[in-house]
C-alpha cells in the first residue's frame, strides 16, 4: 500500500512524457473543485432563505404552540399552566383564543382573525420588531389596544392612536336562533370598539389575516370567561424547541397536540427540503459529468506509463498493485478537488455572511439587501461523500478495466 501510494503520488506531480496530460491532470482537479463550491455555495443559500422564510413566520409564531387535538378550543386550568411552567426550558406562557370576526373602520369592512393574547405574547414573538406604524401595545391600565396586520390596516385606511374613530369588531354569537338572528341581525353579534395602538408587517399570510387584542377583551367579546384556543410557549435561550416540544407532548399526553416551530408550517419545511434534494440532484450530476474529466485523465495516464507497467511486473509487482496505483491517484484527484471545493466555498459563503457582498436589490421591496447565506455542517459531509462516491466510481472503473488492458498478459494473467 505505501509504496503504491509513493508511486502514485510521483505519476500525479511529475512530469509527464506528454505535457498535455500535465494540464488536464490540474483541469480534473479544477472540474471537481468547482462542482463542490458550486454544491457548497448553492446549498448555503438555500439554507439561507429558508431560514429567512422561516424566520418571518416565527416573528409571529411561538417556538411551540400546545392546541386540543379536537375541536377548536378547551377548558383552561391553573394545574395545566403549572404543569407547563415547571418544565425547566420553559420561559415564557401565553395563553390564546382566537376566532373569525368583522372588523369595521369608518365605512370599510374587513374579515380578520381577532388573537386575544395574555401580556406574555410580546416575550413569546418578535413583535415588536415588525412594527411599521405607531408602538406594540396591547394594554395601559383599563385601556385596551390593537395590533393590526399591515394589509389589514391599509384595506380599511386604519391609522394608529385615531381617538376619533375607533376599530368596531363583530363577532357572531353562539347558540342564536337563525330565524330571530334574521329579524334582528345586529342581536347576533358580540360587539365591542378598541383603538389601534399599531400596525406589523411580518409577511403576506399574516399582514392580511390577524390583529392582535389582549386576552381581557377578547374573553368580554366571545363571552368565553375559561376557554383558550391553544398556550404559546417560549423556550430558554439555549434550550432545543425540538426536544422541549417532544418532553411536553410525553408530559401532556394525547388531549393535546404539541407543535415546535418546524411542526408549525410542516407543508412550508417539506417544499423548502424538496427543493433542497433537487439541487442536490442537478449538481450530482455536474459532479457526475466532471467524473468524466478524471475518466480521461486516468486513461491518459495510464498509456504514458504504460511502459512503467511493465517494468513493474518484472520487478514482482502485480495486477492489483497497478490497479491500486491509478486508484489511489483518482481519489487524490477526487479529494484535493474537494478542498479546495469546499474551502473556497466556506471562504465566499463566510465573506457574503459577514459583508453582504453580493446584493439582492435595495429598496422596501426587498426583505433582505444582500442574498442570505447560511452554511451546514451536514451539507458539507453530504457533499464530500458524493465527490469521494463519484470520483472512487470512475478511479475505480478506470484502474479495473484500462490497467488490465494495458498490461502485459502475463500480468492479467497473474
Amino acid at each position: 500500500m505505501k509504496l503504491a501510494w509513493t508511486i502514485a503520488r510521483r505519476y500525479l506531480f511529475a512530469k509527464k512524457s506528454h505535457h498535455l496530460i500535465n494540464i488536464i491532470s490540474w483541469v480534473s482537479v479544477a472540474g471537481v473543485a468547482v462542482g463542490t463550491f458550486g454544491l457548497i455555495v448553492v446549498l448555503s443559500v438555500f439554507n439561507g432563505f429558508g431560514d429567512l422564510v422561516l424566520s418571518l413566520y416565527n416573528s409571529f409564531d411561538p417556538d411551540i404552540r400546545v392546541q386540543p387535538a379536537e375541536g377548536k378550543t378547551f377548558g383552561s386550568s391553573d394545574s395545566l399552566y403549572r404543569e407547563l411552567s415547571k418544565n425547566p426550558d420553559v420561559a415564557f406562557v401565553t395563553f390564546v383564543l382566537e376566532d373569525n370576526a368583522l372588523l369595521r373602520y369608518m365605512d370599510r369592512q374587513y374579515v380578520v382573525t381577532v388573537k386575544g393574547v395574555s401580556e406574555t405574547f410580546l416575550k413569546t414573538s418578535d413583535l415588536q420588531g415588525k412594527i411599521l406604524d405607531g408602538e406594540a401595545l396591547l394594554q395601559s391600565g383599563d385601556a385596551n389596544y390593537m395590533i393590526a396586520g399591515a394589509q389589514i390596516a391599509y384595506s380599511l385606511g386604519i391609522r394608529p392612536n385615531d381617538l376619533l374613530h375607533r376599530v368596531n369588531i363583530f363577532l357572531p354569537k353562539k347558540g342564536i336562533d337563525p330565524a330571530y338572528a334574521s329579524l334582528d341581525p345586529s342581536a347576533a353579534f358580540s360587539q365591542q370598539a378598541i383603538i389601534t395602538s399599531g400596525i406589523f408587517g411580518i409577511q403576506q399570510d399574516f399582514d392580511g389575516k390577524y390583529v392582535v387584542v389582549p386576552l381581557r377583551f377578547m374573553r368580554e367579546l366571545t363571552g368565553e370567561e375559561t376557554a383558550l384556543s391553544s398556550f404559546e410557549i417560549k423556550v430558554k435561550d439555549g434550550a432545543s424547541y425540538t426536544e422541549v416540544a417532544e418532553n411536553l407532548q410525553q408530559q401532556l399526553g394525547t388531549g393535546f397536540v404539541v407543535k415546535d416551530r418546524l411542526q408549525q408550517h410542516d407543508f412550508l419545511a417539506k417544499i423548502i427540503g424538496s427543493e433542497k434534494v433537487a439541487v442536490y440532484i442537478i449538481l450530482g450530476f455536474i459532479l457526475l459529468i466532471a467524473s468524466f474529466n478524471l475518466f480521461g485523465t486516468l486513461t491518459m495516464l495510464i498509456l504514458d506509463k504504460r511502459d512503467d507497467l511493465q517494468t513493474l511486473y518484472y520487478m514482482g509487482a502485480d495486477l492489483k498493485m497497478a490497479r491500486l496505483i491509478f486508484l489511489l491517484e483518482g481519489l487524490v484527484i477526487s479529494v484535493g478537488g474537494a478542498m479546495v471545493g469546499m474551502l473556497l466555498g466556506a471562504l465566499v459563503c463566510g465573506l457574503q455572511q459577514s459583508f453582504g457582498i453580493i446584493k439582492i436589490g435595495s429598496g422596501d421591496d426587498f426583505i433582505t439587501e444582500a442574498y442570505p447565506v447560511a452554511m451546514r455542517a451536514v451539507d458539507f459531509v453530504v457533499v464530500a461523500g458524493i465527490v469521494l462516491l463519484i470520483g472512487f466510481s470512475a478511479a475505480w472503473y478506470t484502474s479495473r478495466v484500462i490497467v488490465k488492458r494495458q498490461s502485459d498478459p502475463r500480468l492479467v494473467a497473474a
